[in-house]
């Protein structure tokens, strides 16, 4: 199925209308399919929410959710805790519920921050958006970044999904 196709159960909130110029649904439907298709999850069963806001409404959320009073680029609540039990493993596996559907949780992308990360990197928008899509999808499955071994898994995940994309390494340092 192509990319850009709509997932049914893949909701997006747009309270920030500026997000309405990054073409922001069929950018995170395209992420939400690589990447799950990527870890051989069907992508038509998960269930998730993206919200798309501003500094501000990220700020109050990563101070209620992890006491950091500040605006960040992401933030994730994943719906079941996946975590590896031990550094650079697997996450435990996703796996529908009885009804059929993989509940994945929610994501929040604030604007301000991610423009502003993208032209200091020199990157498209839409680019770099479409890396904290997957970065946020990977970790509603339990992957995460506290640890080298965590970091080094997640970020060569997330290097093999927007690779496949047609996305360059987001890790990569650009210039000399």
């Amino acid at each position: 199925m192509p990319l850009d196709v709509m997932l049914e159960d893949f909701d997006i909130v747009i309270e920030d209308d500026r997000w309405n110029a990054v073409d922001l649904e069929p950018l995170a439907h395209a992420a939400a399919r690589a990447t799950l298709g990527h870890l051989g999850l069907n992508a038509e069963a998960a269930e998730m929410t993206l919200l798309a806001c501003d500094d501000a409404r990220i700020a109050v959320l990563n101070e209620d959710f992890r006491g950091k009073a500040r605006a960040t680029n992401v933030l994730s609540w994943p719906a079941v805790e996946r975590g590896a039990a031990t550094p650079g493993g697997d996450p435990l596996p996703a796996s529908p519920g009885i009804d059929g559907m993989l509940e994945l949780g929610d994501i929040a992308l604030a604007y301000e921050t991610c423009a502003a990360e993208a032209e200091a990197a020199g990157k498209p928008l839409a680019a770099h958006v479409t890396h904290l899509i997957v970065h946020g999808l990977l970790h509603l499955l339990g992957y995460d970044h506290e640890n080298d071994p965590d970091a080094t898994l997640m970020e060569g995940l997330e290097r093999e999904i927007l690779g496949k994309m047609g996305y360059d390494d987001p890790y990569k340092e650009n210039g000399p």
